[in-house]
């Protein structure tokens, strides 16, 4: 098993940041994002799903 570990953590009031070496894919399997860290909606207003354009802050969004 690899030494490295992704950390997902829910940001207050924000999206989860994923970090530690992440490979976004779509359903058919493409690439469309390798970084280090990524910041994924959890409120479901960002226009860039799956990744957070800061909506959030704009609809007031609680978690």
């Amino acid at each position: 098993m690899s030494e490295d570990k992704v950390v997902i953590t829910p940001l207050t009031d924000g999206p989860n940041q994923v970090a530690g070496g992440v490979v976004v894919k779509d359903a058919d399997g493409t690439v469309i994002k390798e970084a280090e860290t990524v910041y994924l909606c959890r409120c479901g207003f960002s226009e860039d799903k799956p990744f957070c354009d800061g909506a959030h802050k704009k609809h007031n969004w609680k978690s």
